[in-house]
């Protein structure tokens, strides 16, 4: 044994408990371990129960390292100190009648005698595998052997002796060397008598599998379906304060019948006030007075002439019979208030009197019937008292059905569509599939028109109110309809949410951003602000011209493509709202969220575009490498044309074009909105490397001049910068030029739509936190799983989607808490001081120490 303490990594051995025992024992002897699922060079000994194709193993061979099996870890610990290696080194049994043979001895006894430094000394690898991880294990294990590694395309100086390709293409074998599959790396190691062992090269995590029984995730999906079901169940909006703290099922106990026409003539009379005091008086459970009566008390309140007390006395009378009479406990009720909440002189209906109270105090024309102008004081103060009314009515029917289910049997079948007051209001009998009816477009319609704050002869106190109660209708009655839905049909819920909150935030591209952020904050049901806030997100960047997923939110959604997006964002020029009517207008044409597909009447794209070659160069692939610039200005002018297009092995257009020397072409493509991605990098090669590797300067002042000295950090599969690629010096001056003026146009930020992007990325992470990660929706069986294996492994198989949803965003956390994502935060994002962008870094750090939190209780096992 060697003086220094021998440096361990385990590779197979799955069972915690096993692996426990070994930690504890390579602690106990004063051993050092070294966790992770990729070979480090530092370790001297490798702990395997056999020869695996895996990462861990096949490096430890190349490298000549000792691989010993468990038991020599097992016997020390009973010996008291590190016994001889050799023993416990492992072989392989090519059969049962022959020797094991030892692959793995002998190239640790050629290396540590000084013969070789490496398996694979003098090796001068061109590797040419598309899978990047995959790429990464095959550089670490080729480096372990001392081989030395080029990225495609390798150095004009580089004499290459061995291609390695996965899968092996014709540009593979142009290299003028030995094109091998992937695998001829373990015939080299292993020897050629084990060709027909059928080994494969595997990541440490597979090749754990692979030496174990099958491990099964089935029941993990099950626990983190049942939680999702479980949550989605949980009451979201409970009004009980609305009714003074009475309990909707069961109000006061119920009084006699008693006559009550005698009320009638006071009010033919006109002794309005004194009817009602008779009527607050005579009001218990189960005794309604005749809808007639307040049919004609509404009527007198809506010509204007109503005092300060009658409208008082009015809503004392409302509110009473809310609470002693819900509509939700009896289909009578239902009739009742049927009949009363309608205009009384129209009688059209719930919905066009709700939408003339509404319509009255935003000061608008459009109301049933022609009401006293300018707007009354005391016929405003009626139409307020009527709207806060149907929110109270409407929040105790959400209620009920909300918890009706641990109430009594009865609640639940007259809470069906024939007896519910919000299906009447909202909905007609053909539109309830549908959360988006023409009431409800109207209802969005007038609150963005009330959010817009047009109205001259209205103060901002009562707008501001009136949007409030706008927004609180919306939340309910969102909640009604998804509650009502949910258990039926989720994949309705969530396209009648989606479909809903697009519309709002086409509505609304004539607001602001900072009404926008307010208004999408004030809103009380978190699941309609988590669509609608991810719509008007996304709008914004539509209306930036920044591109964003298709994909379903997610947290890696947030993390991979929303956040750079705000980068974008605070990069963009000044955003201003749309300047259509579609404020008020119902009928307005708006810019569409969704992409139009083929055959549904979108915009016509002229056929051939889209066509490839058998290397899937598209059309403008082809045009850039030839420089036709009027061919790009062609393309890149038609709808839908994506000019980050990659073909077969990733090159984009802008690549060919750096590559070819076009310059127009890379000068229209670089005006072109969205601008091209120049990071972009194929095996280290980005377009700035493409441009300097093959000599075009200009070409690559001009990418520098467009993004800044970023590009001058990106490095090359050897490290190399784009400045090391220069001898020049009078050239890495004018590069280095071209970057400083690069980054002063950059540094004019966008902070009022950087602010108002923070803001709504705030809310959105924190709103999906609750309605679409329940607590303990990250088991410790899942992180393990997750730490074991890839991410594909372990959802392999699955079919809930939210099962798989909650696996993926378990995922993102522990990928965040490794730092992996800490770069899609930008410069300017984090010396931003902001307080909506300082809020959203703050929930951006609590994501990523619940993903350490995570972490650390994996390696705690």
């Amino acid at each position: 044994m060697e003086s220094c303490p021998p440096v361990f990594q385990i590779s197979g051995i799955k069972n915690r408990d096993k692996k426990r025992v070994l930690l504890q024992g390579i602690k106990q002897l004063s051993g050092k371990y070294l966790g992770g699922s990729v070979y480090q060079s530092a370790c001297t000994h490798l702990i395997i129960p056999k020869v695996l194709a895996s990462e861990k193993c096949l490096a430890s061979c190349a490298a000549g390292k000792w691989a010993v099996t468990p038991k020599y870890v097992l016997d020390s610990v009973q010996n008291g100190s590190w016994l001889p290696e050799g023993p416990y080194e492992v072989g392989i049994s090519v059969d049962t009648s022959s020797a094991a043979f030892h692959p793995i001895r002998q190239w640790r006894e050629k290396v540590t005698s000084g013969a070789i430094t490496g398996a694979f000394q003098g090796w001068r690898v061109l590797l040419m595998v598309q899978d990047s991880s995959r790429s990464l294990m095959f550089k670490r294990l080729l480096e372990a052997g001392t081989a030395t590694i080029y990225s495609c395309p390798p150095p004009a100086h580089a004499s290459i002796t061995h291609v390695i390709a996965k899968p092996v293409t014709q540009d593979a074998n142009s290299h003028n060397a030995p094109c091998l599959p992937v695998n001829r790396i373990i015939q080299y190691l292993f020897g050629s008598n084990l060709v027909d062992t059928k080994f494969n090269i595997t990541d440490d995590n597979d090749a754990m599998e692979a030496s174990t029984a099958e491990a099964d995730f089935s029941q993990l999906e099950a626990d983190l379906r049942d939680q999702a079901i479980k949550h989605e169940a949980h009451p979201r909006l409970l009004f009980l304060d609305s009714l003074d703290g009475h309990d909707p099922h069961r109000p006061p106990s119920e009084g006699n019948e008693t006559d009550l026409s005698y009320i009638g003539a006071m009010i033919d009379s006109g002794l309005f006030v004194e009817a009602m005091a008779d009527i607050r008086s005579e009001m218990c459970p189960g005794i309604l007075p005749p809808a007639s009566y307040l049919v004609s008390l509404m009527d007198y309140a809506q010509q204007g002439m109503a005092t300060t007390v009658f409208l008082r006395s009015f809503r004392q009378i409302m509110h009473g019979l809310l609470v002693s009479n819900p509509p939700w406990l009896a289909p009578a009720n239902v009739n009742f208030y049927s009949q009363v909440l309608q205009c009384p002189r129209c009688k059209m209906g719930q919905w066009p009197f709700l939408e003339a109270a509404i319509s009255y105090c935003l000061s608008s024309e459009a109301t049933c019937h022609q009401l006293p102008r300018p707007g009354l004081p005391t016929l405003l103060h009626f139409y307020r008292d009527i709207l806060a009314f149907f929110l109270q009515l409407f929040q105790g029917e959400v209620y009920s059905i909300t918890t009706g289910h641990l109430r009594e049997p009865r609640v639940c079948q007259v809470s069906g569509s024939s007896g519910s007051l919000m299906y009447q209001t909202f909905w007609t009998v053909w539109e309830r599939s549908r959360l988006l009816s023409h009431a409800v477009k109207k209802l969005v319609q007038l609150t963005v028109q009330a959010a817009s704050g047009g109205n001259a002869d209205r103060d901002e106190k009562h707008t501001t109110n009136l949007l409030a109660v706008l927004l609180d209708l919306l939340s309910v009655l969102v909640e009604f309809w998804c509650t009502k839905h949910s258990k039926l049909n989720p994949a309705l819920v969530e396209r009648g949410l989606q479909d809903l909150a697009e519309h709002f935030a086409i509505k609304s591209q004539c607001l602001s951003t900072v009404v926008l952020t307010e208004m999408a904050a004030s809103i009380s049901s978190t699941r309609f602000k988590l669509a609608l806030v991810d719509a008007i997100f996304r709008n914004i960047c539509c209306n930036s011209e920044i591109t964003v997923g298709s994909e379903a939110l997610s947290l890696k959604k947030l993390v991979l493509s929303y956040l750079p997006a705000l980068e974008r964002l605070s990069q963009s020029h000044s955003w201003t709202p749309h300047t259509t009517n579609s404020c008020t207008s119902p009928n307005t044409n708006s810019r569409t969220l969704r992409p139009v597909e083929n055959g549904s009447g979108g915009d016509y794209i002229p056929r051939g575009l889209d066509k490839v070659n058998a290397a899937g160069e598209t059309r403008l692939h082809r045009a850039c490498k030839t420089n036709q610039v009027e061919t790009v200005l062609y393309i890149l002018a038609g709808p839908g044309t994506d000019v980050n297009v990659k073909d077969h092995v990733g090159w984009t257009p802008l690549h060919e074009a750096c590559c070819s020397g076009s310059a127009a072409c890379v000068e229209a493509l670089l005006r072109h909105r969205p601008a091209p991605d120049m990071k972009c990098a194929v095996e280290g090669v980005s377009p700035l490397l493409d441009a300097l590797l093959n000599g075009h300067l200009n070409i690559a002042k001009m990418l520098l001049e467009a993004a800044g000295s970023e590009l001058l950090q990106q490095t090359d599969g050897k490290g190399r910068t784009p400045l090391d690629m220069v001898s020049d010096p009078h050239w890495k001056a004018e590069l280095i030029h071209s970057a400083e003026v690069g980054d002063a146009s950059l540094k004019v930020l966008n902070h009022d739509l950087l602010e108002a992007g923070s803001c709504l990325l705030a809310h959105l992470i924190l709103c999906y936190k609750r309605e679409k990660r329940p607590s303990g929706c990250s088991p410790p069986a899942l992180a393990r799983a997750l730490e074991a294996h890839p991410f594909q492994r372990v959802t392999q198989g699955w079919k809930d989607q939210r099962a798989i949803r909650l696996a993926g965003d378990t995922h993102t956390l522990l990928e965040m808490a490794r730092g992996k994502h800490r770069g899609k935060v930008c410069e300017a994002v984090k010396s931003c001081k902001g307080e909506n962008t300082v809020v959203l870094l703050q929930v951006l750090e609590i994501l990523q120490s619940e993903g350490e939190i995570l972490l650390a209780e994996v390696k705690s096992h």
